[in-house]
């Protein structure tokens, strides 16, 4: 099954965000479960990194939970808010 994870910053969490990133990046590669896509959320600038989306394909949601509650950003703090849902791929146009 695919589960969104759609995840906002705190405000001001850019350099948080940085000092965390190469742990944050070698985490993802250490689940059990495949990540479909993943990458940063950004403001209306086109730069700036304000949250976090990534699609997992996982056989349970809290295996996608409990996954989440160890990821680097989210001990570090730079999370505000983590939104974890099913997601039920119907298009995909690549």
């Amino acid at each position: 099954m695919l589960y969104v994870v759609h995840c906002l910053d705190h405000e001001n969490a850019q350099a948080k965000r940085l000092a965390n990133y190469d742990d944050h990046k070698a985490y993802l590669s250490t689940g059990a479960m495949k990540t479909v896509v993943s990458g940063p959320l950004l403001a209306d600038d086109h730069e700036t990194m304000i949250g976090s989306l990534f699609i997992f394909d996982a056989t349970t949601k809290q295996e996608v939970v409990d996954f989440n509650e160890d990821d680097p950003f989210k001990r570090a703090g730079v999370w505000k808010s983590v939104s974890i849902y099913p997601f039920n791929k119907r298009v995909d146009n690549r």
